[in-house]
């Protein structure tokens, strides 16, 4: 008879977007009249940028001639756009990154999950807390992370690095050495980040230990502060130690289109073996390319148009972020983020539970948060809201909340 991967069976409940989706629908349906606004989930709302629109219909038209028309595409990704991600995201910024060190995929979700699988079982994973929720999701369905305790939350063989109020929200080296680290600067969902310095200090200790970072940089293109890193690549020695993934739906609004790419320098390696061969051969075996049509709306990115138009989006969603912020802190909450990425981090009143000010808002306010116990232990207490709406339902989100 089949059996089955137990690990699965070992994820508490369902992923939390998912079950966020759920009570909304059950409120819906049970209120088919009232009107929600949804500030929870990371997703963006503009249209794509004139620029990459005009690329995609271009490489649509390719596509329709015998001549110009593409099939498989290379593993790696096409020149042509992992040249354009060496020039404007490393060599712009003095990072020494080749094309042939970018592996172009559909997403950073699923390089942020996949990446594991070239690391062995037991080695033990450190994440901030809280944290993004794929990285842990992913390295329990592979029988890394030991046995759940309910009661706090948390996985037995994780080492969790809090990122509270108290240590500004930036993580700490931990106690225990780990083998893997994920950091996700800016950060998601506590919408802070670390300076330059501080990230030095981090690749400066996992070359020391011999630890490999993982470093998801899905919101470079918020920072505002001329202090922070937009690759971990502009700190010394990261070459040796870090894998950076990277996305194209926060920045270009790719969300339903699906780009992204990850960065494994040839220099990282576990004694002989490299890393970026194994990263390679499980991206040739197990991947077929992203389209050609949306390599080339990823080409456009990086166009001149692109960029204006682009960066343009970015200050619409900061102009949000900004508002949520602002309008909560006279309304008396305690706020964090919205400065160097598009979430806002806000204590929940009155001691509520997140779960507790989640079903608070949406029955009173009718607006969407996410209850930060969704993310880790210390993420209780705590609540996110995105700035990915429109800026008319963002100020009237803003106005529900307050009058709440």
């Amino acid at each position: 008879m089949f059996k089955i991967n137990d690990n699965y069976q070992k994820l508490p409940g369902s992923y939390l977007f998912s079950t966020i989706a759920k009570k909304v629908a059950a409120y819906t349906q049970a209120n088919p009249k009232k009107d929600i606004i949804r500030l929870g989930i990371g997703d963006v709302t503009q249209p794509l940028a004139p620029a990459v629109i005009n690329a995609m219909h271009k490489a649509v038209d390719e596509m329709a001639d015998a001549a110009t028309f593409r099939g498989y595409a290379p593993d790696l990704g096409y020149e042509f756009l992992r040249n354009a991600i060496a020039e404007h995201d490393y060599k712009a910024r003095g990072c020494d990154i080749e094309p042939g060190e970018i592996f172009v995929s559909d997403g950073a979700k699923s390089d942020s999950a996949n990446i594991q699988e070239i690391f062995a079982q037991d080695n033990k994973i450190a994440v901030c807390d809280p944290v993004y929720p794929v990285y842990v999701d992913s390295n329990v369905m592979s029988g890394r992370t030991g046995t759940y305790d309910a009661v706090s939350g948390t996985w037995s063989d994780v080492v969790y690095m809090p990122c509270t109020m108290e240590n500004q929200f930036a993580p700490e080296f931990p106690k225990e050495t780990p083998d893997i680290i994920y950091l996700c600067l800016p950060n998601n969902p506590t919408g802070t980040t670390i300076t330059k310095s501080q990230l030095q200090e981090w690749v400066d200790y996992a070359n020391k230990v011999g630890a490999v970072i993982i470093y998801d940089g899905a919101y470079e293109a918020y920072i505002s502060e001329g202090d922070v890193a937009h690759s971990i690549y502009e700190c010394e020695g990261a070459r040796t130690c870090a894998i950076e993934l990277k996305s194209f739906s926060k920045n270009a609004g790719f969300t339903g289109v699906r780009l992204g790419y990850t960065v494994v320098p040839k220099d990282l390696k576990c004694g002989e073996a490299s890393l970026h061969g194994m990263w390679a051969r499980r991206h040739g075996t197990k991947f077929n390319g992203a389209p050609y049509i949306v390599q080339r709306a990823g080409e456009a990115v990086y166009s001149p148009e692109g960029k204006a138009q682009l960066k343009e989006q970015v200050a619409y969603y900061m102009k949000n972020a900004s508002a949520i912020k602002s309008g909560l802190q006279e309304a008396g909450y305690t706020v964090f983020g919205g400065v160097n990425a598009p979430y806002i981090w806000l204590k929940t009143p009155d001691k509520m539970t997140s779960w507790d000010f989640f079903d608070y808002l949406l029955e009173q306010a009718n607006v969407v948060g996410t209850p930060g116990s969704g993310f880790g232990p210390s993420g209780e207490g705590y609540f996110r809201l995105t700035a990915f709406g429109s800026y008319e339902n963002t100020l009237k989100a803003l106005e529900r909340i307050r009058k709440v």
